[in-house]
This record gives structure tokens, sequence and C-alpha cells, in this order.
């Protein structure tokens, strides 16, 4: 299966048109698309409209999950039913069954959350607030976790985590480290592993690098556009699991 994918385009009135220009013919190299997040710039409909037209009839699926900034207005339900509206599918928690040529595809995603890595990450102790930012991040990696273990019940030849914070901090080396608990989760990425994912594909760290891998062994990829520096990258995976593409 040939998984696209890309996160943090950041679009808006200003640039309509320009990156859909970069999506021409994806149906020949791809066959579904994910957007892992940011998608505007700061969440309002309007942005949300260019993203809707950009993303519209591209000939494949396109599956995508909600970032921070998409969150920046208050304005999320809007900006999901947007896209809705376009055909594509925003995942919060649930998963999705994509029937294509070389299998059942399963795609579990979740925005998830904040927390930091084992060792270096917030705690529910304390004041209210750092326990509801420890309780925020918990809870989005146990809604990623019911999403890929319900894949489990319908069937799936390959299954695919799609998230906008990081599972790993290896995908975050280049960006600050203070910042990393604001970019990432290790609980998304013990989800993932639990999940028996082939891999996994966020956004958010737009300094940090492409690739790296869970503690269990699954693939992650960063595809936060100012990393892959492209309209999308391609992934591809076999229904034995292995990942054989870049």
């Amino acid at each position: 299966m040939r998984v696209a994918a890309v996160g943090d385009v950041h679009l808006a009135p200003d640039v309509a048109g320009r990156h859909r220009a970069g999506l021409v013919g994806i149906a020949e190299h791809a066959d579904v698309l994910l957007l892992a997040g940011d998608l505007t710039r700061h969440g309002t409909p309007e942005e949300a409209v260019v993203v809707a037209s950009e993303y519209a009839d591209l000939g494949v699926p396109v599956v995508a999950v909600l970032g921070d900034h998409d969150y920046h207005s208050g304005a999320e339900p809007k900006v999901a039913d947007l896209l809705v509206e376009a055909g594509v599918t925003v995942l919060e928690g649930e998963g999705l069954v994509l029937d294509l040529p070389a299998g059942r595809l399963g795609i579990g995603g979740v925005k998830g959350f904040g927390l930091g890595f084992a060792g270096r990450c917030g705690s529910d102790v304390g004041e209210p607030e750092m326990r509801a930012f420890s309780r925020h991040g918990r809870e989005g990696a146990e809604q990623l976790a019911r999403a890929l273990r319900g894949l489990d019940d319908v069937g799936v030849d390959v299954k695919v985590a799609l998230t906008h914070y990081a599972p790993v901090e290896e995908t975050l080396l280049g960006e600050p480290p203070e910042i990393w608990p604001f970019l990432g989760n290790y609980l998304l990425g013990e989800a993932i592993d639990a999940g028996g994912c082939d891999l996994a594909v966020h956004g958010h760290a737009h300094a940090g690098r492409e690739k790296g891998t869970t503690l269990g062994g699954v693939r992650v990829r960063n595809v936060a556009q100012p990393v892959i520096r492209a309209a999308y990258a391609v992934y591809e995976v076999s229904a034995t699991r292995v990942l054989v593409g870049t």
C-alpha cells in the first residue's frame, strides 16, 4: 500500500491554490493521503475553506486529524465540518477502514496532546493546571489506543496511526529539548506499539527530523511539510507489516 502523508501546511486565503499544484497526479503515486494536522494557520472557517478546496477530489481517499493551530480560534467543529463536506474524513479518536486495491487499510487517528517522554513528562501532581495538562495528554493516548484496538475487530491487512503530536523523541531531534513536552507524548508511542501498527505518521515538529522508531520497532515518520519539503511523502507498507519505502 502506498500511503502519502503531509502535515503542518498552515493554509490561508493568501496562498489559496498554491498547494494544489503539488497534488496533481497524486493518484498515480499513492492509494491514500493522510493529513497530520495544522492544516490552517489560526483555525478559522475562512482558512478551512481553503484547505477543503485544496484537498477535494484528488482521486484518492483523504483522511485527516486536526492540529493545535486548527483549534486556535475555537472553531474546530466548523473546521472539521468544512473538511468533511469536501470529502475529507476527519478522525478524533476513531478508527477507519479503507478497502484499497492492495488490501484493507486500518487507520486510527487522534490529534493527541503534549505530555513529554518517560522520566521527563508532566504528572498528575501539583496545581490543577498541571494536572489538567497531564490528564489531557493521557486521554488523547487512550483514545488512540481504543481506536487501534477497534480495528482488530473488523480485520485489516495494514494498520497506521495518524496523530499530530509526536509519539517518539527521535523525530523531535532538531527542536529545542525544552519544548519537547509540548511537541510529543510517549504514551502515544505506547498505544502505537500495543495496537500493532505498521506505520505511524505525525506532524507538529517543524524543526525535527523525518524518521524515527518506537520502542516496539514501529516506523514513525514526521511529515510536517517543513521537514519533508514536499506536498507529500509516500511510504510503501506491505501486508506483511514491513515498511519497504522511504
